[in-house]
């Protein structure tokens, strides 16, 4: 399976919506909320090429953006393949 990482912030709606949808796929991953992480805004920024919202996620390293984002993945049926890396 592949490695998930979504940068979030604990009252976000669309973060919410997004960790919804992976758990409801059974996958794990790793959460780091940028409030409560010194820094980690900060890298987040730098590593989503300049996007400061989140929530903002990363599947084996590579940027596919926020919730609406990962929600259009599966909808289009491309985000099981992407999660089977």
């Amino acid at each position: 399976m592949a490695k998930v990482e979504i940068y979030t912030k604990a009252t976000c709606p669309y973060c919410q919506r997004a960790k919804r949808l992976l758990d409801g796929k059974g996958v794990d991953y790793v959460e780091t909320d940028i409030l409560r992480t010194p820094g980690e805004r900060d890298t987040m920024i730098g590593r989503a090429g300049g996007k400061s919202t989140v929530p903002q996620i990363f599947i084996d390293g590579k940027h596919v953006g926020g919730s609406d984002d990962l929600a259009a993945l599966e909808r289009g049926g491309r985000l099981d393949a992407l999660l089977a890396a």
